[in-house]
């Protein structure tokens, strides 16, 4: 996922399309307030996403983050090619962090020294899902821990999403092989 990341802001950068940001006047795109990196490490399973010409193909789409003696992340993007049964394809990577004070604006890169923005921009508390994005809206990652959401936890997302000015209606659910068993449950409202 990082990596297609990369790939594609590299083409935004070059000038050759507007933004969604742009293209519909939207305001800067708002991170969460604060990220626990050690708390954000581990196994991130992909929900649903933007579909990109650098992840075609691909099912059962994971990504994992460890923590590297200096700081900055290493990078293991996965996915099944075809069906979730189907051969691995693997990238690895690059992450850090460029902003200290909340540490939800990453950059990462697969191809130094092209470096993309990684924007944490919806976080579950209790780090059970996260939602990534880039500030000029084309790039979108719903993720989990478990390779499944809860429908009305995924709608709440979704909801989120529309008031920061996606256009959900692109994003597409991700295939996994794992039946869904326990998934992130909705707040309870008292």
């Amino acid at each position: 996922m990082i990596r297609w990341l990369s790939c594609l802001l590299g083409v935004l950068g070059s000038g050759c399309a507007a933004t969604t940001t742009a293209r519909l006047g939207l305001p800067p795109l708002q991170t969460v307030p604060r990220v626990d990196i050690e708390r954000y490490l581990g196994q991130w399973y992909e929900i649903a996403a933007f579909p990109q010409r650098f992840q075609r193909g691909c099912t059962a789409s994971t990504a994992t983050y460890t923590l590297r003696p200096d700081g900055q992340l290493d990078v293991l993007n996965r996915c099944r090619l075809q069906t979730p049964d189907g051969p691995e394809k693997s990238a690895h990577g690059r992450a850090r962090i460029v902003d200290a004070a909340s540490n939800a604006k990453l950059e990462v890169s697969f191809f130094r020294p092209f470096w993309g923005d990684y924007w944490i921009i919806d976080l579950d508390p209790d780090y059970q899902y996260a939602v990534v994005g880039h500030p000029g809206r084309d790039y979108l990652w719903i993720l989990c821990r478990q390779p499944f959401m809860d429908e009305a936890v995924y709608q709440q997302i979704i909801e989120r999403l529309k008031q920061q000015g996606y256009e959900v209606d692109r994003l597409v659910r991700t295939v996994h092989k794992t039946e869904p068993s326990a998934k992130i449950q909705p707040p309870k409202s008292d």
